[in-house]
């Protein structure tokens, strides 16, 4: 698995969002700095166009290689969040350090986690109308994504504690007390899972990312996914990227 030094978090920054600054060249979902644009944005970003291992993906279960059993993500979620961010391009919630998962025997340590309306990922085509990216860093710099789907449902209540916490404009920060008995209860207690090889879903699309998309999904609210995508002000999602050779375990 390719590494990604801890260095191009910074990258990270916007799409994963572990940081929230205004560096690089900037970059959107619409017009001109739309996802189709990104390759062409800037030499930095030219991963986002020529790459061959990009997420998101569609997970289409007749190309699924079907295997004894992935192993087990080992969660230990057992830190809070301390803040929510507004960075202008997600709504993101970051973590005291302390919790991980397990995967390959390497632990990752969850960094961070944000949201995108409509989902990245799709499964045999559907899109949901909610997605978060659980963010995971190991200490030699690889990374691993939990993705988690919503589907329109009951109101979420973890999302609601959060949305009552969610900074309107883009910069902003508060403070978010969010338990992580709250955290891990916004993940099915099913956790299989499909997994591939991909990317950063925003620039600079950098490629080695372990990707965990959890099989069950989440119940979330027409009106929580309307406020989420009135503060952002427009969909924050990338559309699926070519699968390529490579292949979805399960």
């Amino acid at each position: 698995m390719k590494k990604i030094l801890v260095g191009s978090l910074c990258a990270l920054a916007l799409s994963s969002s572990l940081l929230a600054g205004g560096h690089g060249t900037h970059w959107g979902y619409t017009g001109h700095e739309a996802p189709e644009k990104w390759g062409d944005l800037s030499p930095e970003y030219g991963t986002c166009k020529h790459g061959k291992s990009q997420s998101p993906i569609d997970i289409s279960k007749s190309g699924v290689v079907a295997t004894k059993g992935l192993e087990k993500i080992k969660f230990d979620y057992k830190t809070k969040a301390n803040s929510v961010i507004n960075n202008g391009h997600t709504i993101q919630v970051n973590v005291e350090d302390g919790s991980s998962i397990t995967v390959d025997g390497i632990t990752f340590y969850l960094k961070q986690f944000h949201f995108h309306t409509p989902s990245e990922n799709t499964i045999e085509g559907k899109s949901f109308p909610f997605e978060a990216h659980f963010v995971h860093a190991s200490k030699d710099g690889e990374l691993a994504v939990v993705a988690l789907m919503f589907e329109e449902g009951k109101e979420n209540n973890v999302i609601s504690k959060i949305w009552s916490k969610m900074p309107q404009k883009a910069d902003e920060k508060a403070a978010c007390g969010l338990s992580d008995a709250m955290i891990s209860e916004m993940l099915p207690k099913e956790r299989d899972y499909y997994r591939f090889n991909g990317s950063l879903t925003t620039p600079p699309c950098s490629e080695g990312v372990r990707w965990l998309v959890l099989e069950e999904y989440a119940t979330i609210s027409k009106e929580q996914v309307k406020k989420f995508f009135d503060v952002m002000g427009h969909a924050n999602n990338r559309p699926v990227q070519p699968l390529n050779a490579r292949k979805v375990m399960q």
